[in-house]
C-alpha cells in the first residue's frame, strides 16, 4: 500500500510517498497559497494526486489507492469539526478534512503538524520501539505530540500535547522569570516564550542587551563567551523544568527533540542532570534524543497516520 504523507505548511506544501516498506519512492514541494483556502485545497489535491502517479509508477505490481493523511499547523475541533488554533489563519473555521475528502473520492486524516512528527519518530525514528513516545518541536514555536502504540493521542478538546502554551514551572523571580513575557496566546510567561528559539535570543538581549539570533549565541558560547554560556545553561535549565512536568504527568519511554534547538548538543549533555533535580523521582532514566528523520518528520509523520501494516500490537519499550 502506498501511503501519502502532506505537510501544510505557512508558505510550502510538501508532500512524500512512503511505499509500502516504508520507503520514500516520490517527494514533491509547491508553494502555499496563503489566505487562499479553496487554492489551498486544491493545491494539496493535486499535490496527492501527482505523488500518488509517481509513486504507483516506482513500485511495480503495487496497485489499490494510496491513504492521504495530512499534518496542519492547528487541529480539528471536535465540537463543530473545523479547524481551530491554526496560525494559518485562512484554514480556521473550515471543514479542512471533509472538503480533502470529498476532493480526493477517499478518506483523509488530519494531525495536528507536531503530532505528526511524534507519530513519524515513534513508527521508524528515534522512538521507534517505545510504547510512550513524547515529540518536542522547538524552533520558532514550542510544540508537543503524544504517541501511545503507533498512535497519536489527541484527547477530548484535540489539544493533547499543547505544553507550550502552559507557564513556565517554577519560576524564578530573581531571573525575571515573573510574571514573564507577553504571549500571543493573551497570557504572560507561556513555556514558548523562554524555550523556542526567538524566546532564546530575547533572553540573552534582556540580559545582555546584545541582540544575537539563537545560533548565534549557541557559536558564542561554544567559543567560550561568558554571557552566552549563561544564556544557554538558562535555557537548559528552563527546557529541563518543562520537560519535567511532562515526566511527572505522562512517564514516556523516550522524549524526542525537532526543531531548530533541537540542534543544541548542550541539551543532550546536560539535560539527564537537570531533569533528575525536578522530577519527583528518586531516579529518571527517560533518554532524551534528537529527531532521527529531522524537517523530514512531519511529512513522513503525516502518512504514518494511517499506520504501518503491523500496527496495533503493543511492544515493549526498546530504550
Amino acid at each position: 500500500m502506498i501511503r501519502i504523507g502532506i505537510d501544510l505548511g505557512g508558505t510550502k506544501i510538501e508532500g512524500v510517498a512512503l511505499g509500502p516498506d516504508g520507503t520514500e519512492r516520490a517527494r514533491r514541494r509547491v508553494p502555499t497559497p496563503r489566505h487562499d483556502y479553496d487554492g489551498t485545497v486544491r493545491a494539496i489535491a493535486e499535490l496527492a494526486g501527482r505523488l500518488e502517479a509517481e509513486a504507483l509508477e516506482a513500485v511495480p505490481g503495487t496497485t489499490g489507492r494510496a491513504s492521504v493523511g495530512v499534518g496542519i499547523p492547528g487541529t480539528i475541533s471536535p465540537r463543530t469539526g473545523l479547524v481551530k488554533n491554526a496560525n494559518s489563519t485562512w484554514l480556521i473555521g473550515h471543514p479542512l478534512d471533509r472538503d480533502l475528502a470529498e476532493r480526493l473520492g477517499r478518506p483523509v486524516r488530519l494531525e495536528n503538524d507536531a503530532n505528526c512528527f511524534a507519530v513519524s519518530e515513534a513508527t521508524d525514528g528515534a522512538g521507534a520501539g517505545a510504547r510512550l513516545v513524547f515529540g518536542v518541536i522547538v524552533g520558532t514555536g514550542c510544540g508537543g505530540g503524544i504517541v501511545v502504540d503507533g498512535r497519536p493521542l489527541t484527547g477530548r478538546n484535540a489539544i493533547a500535547g499543547e505544553w507550550g502554551h502552559n507557564p513556565l514551572p517554577w519560576p524564578q523571580p530573581d531571573a525575571g522569570e515573573w510574571p514573564g513575557p507577553a504571549c500571543f496566546c493573551g497570557r504572560t510567561g507561556c513555556l514558548e516564550r523562554w524555550i523556542s528559539g526567538p524566546g532564546f535570543a530575547e533572553d540573552h538581549a534582556r540580559v545582555t542587551g546584545r541582540t544575537l539570533d539563537a545560533p548565534a549565541i549557541v557559536a558564542a558560547a561554544a567559543e567560550g563567551d561568558a554571557t552566552a554560556l549563561a544564556s544557554l545553561d538558562r535555557y537548559v535549565d528552563r527546557m529541563a523544568r518543562g520537560l519535567a512536568t511532562v515526566i511527572n504527568l505522562l512517564d514516556p519511554d523516550v522524549i524526542v527533540l525537532g526543531g531548530g534547538m533541537s540542534n543544541v548538543e548542550a541539551l543532550y549533555a546536560k539535560l539527564p542532570e537537570r531533569l533528575a533535580a525536578w522530577c519527583f523521582s528518586d531516579g529518571i532514566e527517560t533518554p532524551v534524543r534528537r529527531a532521527l528523520h529531522g524537517d523530514s518528520s512531519g511529512v513522513r509523520g503525516a502518512a504514518w497516520l494511517w499506520g504501518p501494516d503491523t500496527a496495533g500490537a503493543a511492544q515493549p519499550p526498546a530504550v
